[in-house]
């Protein structure tokens, strides 16, 4: 999948192209929907497929103090995007003077520079542009005036209740993560760089890899199985999610993971952490042996899970 820092970058050479627009955060199964729509209407009147999203969500620059943490990271939701077979995506740089431009002009904008435009799709709630000034309502008014077709689909209900990032969101927070993965219609995962931390592991006789999930939903504080992928290659690993109560005092959550049979540096990488089991909650013990000897029982607990 191509990744567009501007239309202009689609050398469409006169083919038809057809757009999804939406944040995809999570790229759940509506948005699976929105982005399947998308590419059909491509393959069925040899368009381009185009998926419009933004590089962080608006909320971050327009209510930064209501700003809402991210299901995924960028990377692991322009790889989901690429996974529904999209031809391009273009990541808009979502910043102080695109808040401030209007919906109207943002479709117009879409309509000169992917011209021919065939079709937009997005979901039947989604709004855009300053102070939400663009709907679906819009888009059939100047589809109708520019030659358009415009999509807008309802949301996808599981047991009985619309998927949405918001429902993800909580669903993580309390821990069910087998939830969230079915609406998510994938493994839960979250992914990051990983970052220098403070050699806490090794010196325990357990390195970790330490991943800088920052503005990320994280399930709750606990030990967990997991499979890492990173690299290409997927390790069998153990992750802490915490504060570390028995060796810090008022520390931010991290996010640990020791990859079970292996040597090497990882930083800087990208690492992905897929959720197997919980193990345990996190504790605090009465002394770092303690710790110790739970660390070990914990990888055992993990082998045990992974061959059963």
């Amino acid at each position: 999948m191509k990744i567009l820092h501007a239309p202009a970058e689609l050398a469409a050479a006169g083919r038809k192209v057809c757009v999804g627009i939406g944040m995809f955060d999570g790229v759940h199964l509506g948005h699976q929907q929105v982005i399947r729509q998308t590419v059909g209407d491509a393959g069925q009147h040899e368009a381009l497929s185009v998926v419009v999203t933004f590089d962080r969500h608006p909320s971050a620059i327009v209510a930064p103090g209501r700003a809402k943490p991210q299901i995924y990271s960028l990377p692991q939701k322009l790889r989901a995007i690429a996974a529904l077979g999209a031809h391009a995506t273009w990541l808009i740089h979502f910043d102080e003077a695109f808040s401030q431009q209007p919906g109207e002009a943002f479709v117009r904008r879409l309509a000169r520079d992917f011209a021919p435009l065939h079709s937009i799709c997005v979901g039947s709630n989604f709004s855009f542009g300053h102070q939400r000034s663009g709907n679906v309502e819009l888009l059939r008014r100047l589809g109708q005036e520019l030659k358009f077709n415009v999509h807008g689909l309802a949301a996808v209900a599981l047991d009985g209740q619309p998927v949405s990032s918001t429902r993800i969101r909580e669903a993580i927070r309390a821990g069910q993560l087998e939830a969230a993965s079915q609406m998510l219609g994938r493994n839960y995962s979250i992914a990051g760089p990983v970052t220098k931390g403070d050699q806490l592991g090794r010196q325990l006789g357990f390195p970790t890899a330490n991943l800088d999930t920052t503005g990320m939903v994280l399930p709750p504080h606990g030990v967990y199985a997991v499979h890492a992928q990173t690299r290409g290659q997927l390790h069998r690993a153990v992750v802490n999610i915490g504060v570390r109560p028995t060796v810090a005092t008022a520390a931010p959550t991290r996010v640990e993971a020791h990859l079970l049979d292996y040597t090497g540096d990882l930083y800087g990488e990208e690492l992905e952490i897929i959720f197997v089991e919980k193990l345990r909650d996190e504790q605090t013990f009465p002394s770092v042996a303690a710790l110790q000897k739970q660390i070990a029982r914990d990888l055992l607990a993990a082998r045990q899970t992974f061959d059963a």
